[in-house]
């Protein structure tokens, strides 16, 4: 048990000390200051934006109406009316005078219409405020030709009263699932990056050894079954040394922040009231997702004794974080579809579809609990498996890149 202990530590503190795991790590942690701070940072590089300036050419006595409307919808864009030839507007706004400039006329039914230009399209929000002040305009001159009053213009204006409710007690509501589906989508991405990336360094990590010949002085002094095991929690606690590290730096940052997220992107994301339980699972369902393919990795990189094989021996096994992933994000639009459910007691996806679901719906508390189980089981059943074939794997050299080694390894192993 004492070289079990020797070899897990050495795993740990090996890659603990790499370059490539301080450097992840410390590029996420600035990386979730910088997003945090965002709006500040571009601030702090740009300073404040002017306001946006349009200069209007009235050609239809509709400026008043016009601008009265607008300065209800978007005080911050200052119009100018002017009375200039369209070459000197069209200077002006290169030169950055103006946004752009806006003509305003009537049609052949005496109802306003208008023409903007500018240099780029691209700030949608000034002429979509334009067009919708336009159209306000529009509709009370429209009511005044139709003899409507401004009570029957209004009642036409106001949209129909539609709410949506539940009847199932607790369910979710529609704010809610919108907030839970941003963090949810945030920690899925974390969760498949993770396991991708722990479980094909517990794979590259095997195949090493054996391509420096590592492996042949080990497995006389430790067993095989005792090296998979220690490399797989090894790079297991890497792995939540390093959420550990990015959940701390996360919560100090939003701590620090949290007036500036109140009502903008972070609240929409459900940042600003994230609950515990939520990252608890994402915890456990990394953790449970981890030890099921990194078993599965530590399986197929035994088989292979040059490192350039591990990527081509370790694909189906992407393949199937992939699908998974994919079936979540699916899920996001519709959680509670029969497939999703299936799915998410489905061992290789139920890390993720599972997580899913807790987050975006209030399912039976046996539910997540039965998902855990299965999980549990599986990882023992393959790490019953993926001992037997590790046992004999790691004695396998030579060009090795089919799933027939598994019988070989299986051989191998009931040879000893």
């Amino acid at each position: 048990m004492n070289n079990f202990w020797l070899m897990l530590s050495h795993s740990y503190f090996s890659k603990l000390k790499t370059k490539s795991f301080i450097l992840t790590t410390v590029i996420v942690v600035a990386a979730i200051f910088l997003l945090v701070n965002f709006e500040n940072v571009v601030t702090s590089v740009t300073g404040e934006d002017e306001p946006p300036k349009v200069a209007v050419l009235d050609e239809g006595n509709l400026y008043e109406p016009f601008s009265t409307q607008l300065a209800q919808l978007n005080k911050e864009i200052e119009i100018e009316k002017v009375s200039k030839d369209e070459k000197i507007l069209e200077n002006e706004v290169k030169e950055g005078e103006y946004e752009g400039y806006l003509i305003l006329s009537q049609d052949q039914n005496d109802l306003p219409q208008a023409v903007y230009k500018s240099t780029s399209i691209s700030n949608s929000e000034v002429w979509t405020d334009l067009f919708n002040s336009l159209q306000a305009v529009k509709n009370e001159q429209a009511a005044k030709q139709l003899n409507l009053s401004n009570e029957e213009l209004q009642s036409l204006n106001t949209p129909p009263s539609f709410e949506r409710e539940a009847l199932v007690e607790g369910a979710k509501s529609e704010e809610e699932l919108s907030e839970a589906r941003g963090i949810v989508y945030v920690l899925l991405f974390f969760i498949y990056f993770s396991v991708i990336v722990y479980a094909n360094m517990t794979a590259m990590e095997v195949a090493t050894e054996k391509s420096s010949r590592v492996m042949e002085i080990l497995i006389s002094s430790v067993s095989p079954v005792k090296q998979m095991f220690a490399k797989i929690l090894g790079i297991g606690l890497v792995g939540l040394t390093q959420l550990a590290v990015l959940l701390a730096a996360g919560y100090f940052a939003i701590s620090r922040n949290k007036e500036e997220m109140v009502g903008g992107f972070f609240e929409g994301l459900g940042f600003a009231d994230t609950s515990i339980s939520l990252i608890v699972y994402a915890g456990i369902f990394f953790l449970l997702g981890f030890f099921l393919y990194a078993t599965l990795a530590a399986l197929l990189g035994s088989l292979v004794s040059r490192i350039e094989d591990v990527q081509q021996m370790i694909m189906p096994m992407t393949f199937l974080v992939m699908i998974g992933f994919f079936i979540a994000m699916f899920g996001l639009g519709n959680p509670e579809s029969t497939f999703i459910t299936i799915s998410s007691y489905i061992p290789f996806f139920t890390p993720m579809v599972m997580f899913l679901r807790v987050g975006m719906l209030n399912i039976a508390a046996w539910e997540p609990i039965l998902g855990m189980g299965i999980l549990l089981l599986s990882i023992l059943v393959l790490g019953w498996f993926g001992a037997r074939v590790y046992r004999g794997g790691v004695l396998m050299y030579g060009k090795s890149n089919s799933f027939k080694d598994i019988k070989k390894a299986i051989e191998l192993t009931k040879n000893k």
